[in-house]
């Protein structure tokens, strides 16, 4: 019981890859604030990279396609490509909500 509830205080790293200011790009950012305001109020932390600014951070997080969001924190890392318009996929994707 204890070690859940640490899971639960811990901060959410997110970072979401884009390519300029695109609609896309655009969509996915305020998918990602919505789902995150939703249900992880308080705990996370969102890290937008503009691979137009800083192309050579793609390479760290194996980026192939825009946009792409990656869960650092909490550990198994996981990534999302698209603009995160599918938000049971989302929550599923990052282990936000379990499949039922």
């Amino acid at each position: 019981m204890e070690e859940q509830e640490i899971e639960t205080e811990q901060t959410w790293e997110l970072r979401l890859y884009i390519a300029g200011k695109t609609p896309k790009a655009v969509t996915a950012l305020n998918n990602l604030k919505r789902y995150c305001e939703e249900h992880l109020k308080g705990k996370y932390q969102i890290e937008v990279i503009d691979l137009l600014e800083k192309p050579q951070l793609a390479e760290g997080d194996q980026i192939f396609a825009v946009p792409t969001l990656v869960r650092k924190v909490p550990v198994p890392i996981r990534k999302i490509i698209g603009d995160l318009s599918n938000e049971e996929k989302v929550l599923v994707g990052l282990n936000i909500r379990p499949l039922t």
